[in-house]
């Protein structure tokens, strides 16, 4: 079964160090880890921000005033699945580090689970819903060769 199609926004904004970023977000591996994510196809925009605006985007829609490393945007989910993903890039870079992950490895799974939340996927919506997200996660990564990173 072939994968859906995606037409695909990428966008850095002003990033103190942005080399580790693009160099982990290179088009094509977000691309990769989005579409197996998918279950329909897509216009999806990922955005990398900094502290500041993470921690903005964060606070007006979310009520939560920190940054944290993935947000999503769902605007729709048919026939079309319409998203952004904003991921926090100093959020990212601290988790992978304390994880003892590598940062294309950390934003591999977070782009996964960005997507699964712009397809109606919540983790925070019960126990169930959490273990049936997360299997599909490790599911999807291992897919692209990522290794479970609930480990």
């Amino acid at each position: 079964m072939p994968l859906p199609a995606l037409s695909l926004s990428l966008q850095f904004s002003q990033l103190a160090d942005p080399a580790p970023h693009r160099a982990a977000l290179a088009r094509h591996k977000v691309v990769r880890c989005i579409r197996h994510a998918l279950e329909a196809d897509a216009e999806i925009t990922v955005r990398i921000v900094d502290a500041e605006e993470g921690q903005a985007l964060n606070r007006d829609y979310r009520g939560k005033d920190y940054a944290t490393n993935v947000l999503t945007f769902d605007y729709a989910t048919e026939p079309l699945v319409m998203a952004d993903l904003v991921l926090c890039a100093p959020v990212v870079a601290r988790e992978a580090k304390e994880q003892k992950r590598s940062l294309a490895d950390h934003y591999a799974h977070l782009l996964v689970h960005g997507t699964l939340h712009a397809q109606g996927w919540d983790h925070e919506t019960g126990e169930a819903d959490a273990e049936a997200m997360e299997a599909r996660e490790i599911q999807i990564l291992a897919g692209l060769g990522v290794k479970n990173p609930y480990r």
